[in-house]
């Protein structure tokens, strides 16, 4: 987790306990588990848009191709 050990993450708690005290430590832990569930979601979210786009570029990209496909294909029929 982040490369930090469980001694660090131990010292982290206990100065965390003596600078917010008992009572306001679990609604701060509360609030930023929420905090970073929202991120996620959000990022989730973006990720989603982007593989969208990308699916309706490759979409577009072989309706084209398919169209000069057929057009090549009239010429050589006319020219035949």
């Amino acid at each position: 987790m982040f490369g930090i050990g469980t001694q660090e993450l131990i010292i982290i708690l206990v100065i965390a306990l003596l600078i917010f005290g008992p009572k306001k430590l679990p609604e701060l832990a509360r609030s930023t588990g929420k905090a970073i569930n929202e991120f996620r979601k959000a990022s989730s979210g973006i990720l989603d848009e982007e593989e969208k786009k990308e699916k309706e570029q490759e979409k577009e990209k072989t309706v084209v191709a398919e169209a000069q496909k057929k057009e090549e294909v009239e010429k050589i029929k006319v020219k035949e």
